[in-house]
């Protein structure tokens, strides 16, 4: 609710920049149109710039970080708790101050409906006569006359031929030039700031403006300029006129008269137009400008590494480490703290500087800690730091790049750490360890056996029928060759019924194996949502929601959940490819089965 306070005490400021901008400087000039501008300007820029802020870093020193020893004598920070003081009852003034602020825009709201009933009531029933793009209106009503849009009312009752004449293409230059828009902006400008009294001037400039624009048009036009100003004094003893429109009645009518007969101003006074920019670079250097302070990476590292302890021992390896220097480091540790340091799965790019390490450091209590790392590009720098208190018992631990405590995942880099005994987490004050989340299974794939090709030459031949009917020997002998033919084509169909369940047998056994696999991954996502909601449960008690680790685990559980959407995805590719081929299975099953009635279909031809 501050804010919107702020916005609109920023608004309110600009609106007054622009208007005593227009009332000292541009009000006497002739720029008409450029004043139009101008003041439609300042209300858009009053709405628009508030909104835009630019946001400066300032890179800062780190303040110091106190740190206090837990019962294993590692090194946490210090915060002081916080003093809640019962408040007593107080007037909440912003609450007050909208409520007030509601009132008056309701009833400025109620007003502004009320004016285009008003304007509707006027137009409503009444013959409109189309020329060009006017719409005229002749009305019997005693109201001055007005132009709404393309609509120009009058009443010619009350004119001569002369002076409706004049007062028409006065009324046509606001029509034209859509000057109504000019005024709903001003209104709707008044309803928003009801209580800022710049405000109304400043509607009340942009209207006088509008008279200035369309007398000086209208002159333009008219021969007779002494008639023209005759018809603006006759106007003015018809006081009724209709609100949110263009009227020919103005109470400012000397002024009107006054600028129909000013000479025109000289062009070298625009730079008056350019007079408020540098007002609005001071509002947006004073105003519109965010600073957010950052701490010094390097030297916020340093701070809290001194904090912790003056009494410590700090090891870098860099990426240009040689081997030679890490053997050496492993005995250094030895010999001097008694620490046992294993340095595995060594890597180097072709500049020879380190893409993957694994490091392996054994405590004293039995525990050990590891960081693996692995890029494909160039290492940054991992410390092992050997601290000890004041009793002499000493404490190690590695980190990497900013993290004072724990490594992270860094960019490409999957920085993996982990303790070989759970307790361990809970006791050195270690980051707990992020879940994996499971792989999807693939459907299994592989060619199909293709179907058994039919040799037409090889296939039997069907006996032919004795001529003779009571040839009872010929037809004795032509059942029986008949016999063999079939029991030859009943041999043929086996090969594509045993090609059918070979096809048949792959895919159930694919689908027993993929069913399997979907099991064992349905099962493994569960548990990895049950490990993330333990593990973001870890990291806000020990860091809080407001945390960087765990806003990183968020974001790392999106990034899984996304994997899965997609492995899900690729699931349902994968069976309806698995859908095609049983499809195109059945085809060729269907295929052959027909070029099959097709031999016995010409064997029965023969």
């Amino acid at each position: 609710m501050e804010a919107l306070f702020i916005f609109i005490i920023k608004s309110s400021g600009l609106i007054a920049l622009f208007y005593f901008a227009y009332f000292f400087l541009l009000r006497k000039e002739t720029f008409f149109n450029s004043s139009r501008w101008f003041l439609l300007a300042g209300l858009v820029t009053s709405v628009v710039l508030p909104l835009i802020v630019y946001t400066k870093v300032v890179w800062v020193d780190p303040a110091p970080v106190t740190y206090v020893q837990t019962a294993n004598y590692h090194y946490v920070p210090n915060y002081s708790p916080q003093i809640i003081e019962e408040e007593s009852f107080e007037i909440n003034w912003y609450l007050v101050s909208l409520a007030v602020y509601g009132i008056g825009f309701a009833a400025f709201m109620i007003k502004f409906g009320i004016d285009f009933y008003s304007l509707n009531s006027v137009l409503k029933g009444k013959k409109v006569e189309q020329q060009a793009d006017f719409k005229f209106v002749d009305v019997n009503e005693n109201i001055a006359p007005f132009s709404y849009f393309d609509y120009i009312v009058y009443n010619s009752s009350m004119y001569s031929e002369t002076e409706l004449e004049s007062i028409l293409e006065h009324e046509k230059v606001h029509s034209d030039q859509h000057h109504t828009v000019d005024v709903i902006i001003s209104r709707i400008f008044c309803i928003l700031f009801w209580f800022n009294p710049i405000i109304w001037f400043y509607k009340k400039a942009i209207l006088q403006n509008l008279e200035f624009i369309a007398d000086s048009e209208a002159a333009k036009k008219i021969s007779d300029k002494k008639a023209y100003q005759y018809t603006l004094l006759k106007i003015t003893t018809h006081e009724t006129c209709v609100a949110i429109t263009n009227h020919f009645y103005q109470s400012l009518i000397k002024k009107r008269i006054v600028m129909l007969n000013k000479n025109q101003s000289k062009k070298w006074n625009y730079w008056k137009y350019y007079a408020v920019l540098p007002v609005l670079a001071l509002f947006v250097l004073s105003f519109q400008i965010k600073t957010i302070a950052q701490e010094k990476k390097e030297l916020r590292n340093k701070a809290a590494l001194t904090s912790k302890n003056q009494d410590e021992e700090v090891i870098k390896i860099t990426k240009s480490t040689t081997d030679q220097e890490l053997k050496d480091l492993s005995a250094k540790l030895k010999t001097d703290h008694n620490i046992d340091l294993q340095v595995s799965n060594v890597k180097r790019n072709s500049d020879n500087e380190l893409i993957s390490i694994k490091l392996k450091v054994a405590k004293e209590n039995g525990k050990a800690q590891v960081i693996e790392m692995n890029s494909t590009e160039a290492l940054k720098d991992c410390s092992i730091i050997i601290d000890k208190d004041e009793n002499g018992t000493k404490s190690v631990s590695i980190i990497t790049d900013d993290q004072i405590d724990h490594p992270i995942v860094i960019n490409n880099r999957n920085v993996v750490i982990r303790n070989f005994n759970d307790s361990a987490n809970a006791e050195d004050g270690s980051l707990p360890i992020h879940p994996i989340a499971p792989i999807a299974p693939i459907y299994p794939a592989g060619p199909i056996p293709p179907a058994p090709a039919i040799d037409m030459s090889k296939m039997p031949k069907p006996p032919v029928a004795p001529k003779n009917i009571n040839d009872k020997a010929g037809w004795n002998k032509f059942e029986k060759d008949m016999a063999e033919f079939e029991r030859k084509m009943e041999a043929i169909e086996p090969q594509l019924s045993a090609y059918g369940d070979q096809i048949e047998a792959i895919m159930a056994e694919r689908e027993a194996i993929f069913e399997k696999q979907m099991e064992k991954y349905e099962i493994a996502m569960q548990k990895f949502n049950g490990d993330m909601d333990k593990y973001d449960r870890d990291l806000e008690i020990r860091f809080g929601k407001d945390s960087k680790e765990y806003e990183r685990s968020a974001k790392q559980y999106e990034r899984d959940m996304k994997k899965y959407e997609l492995d899900m995805k690729q699931h349902a590719r994968d069976m309806k490819q698995h859908e095609r081929d049983m499809k195109q299975h059945a085809k060729d099953m269907k295929q052959h089965e027909k070029d099959i009635k097709e031999m016995e279909k010409e064997n029965r031809k023969s």
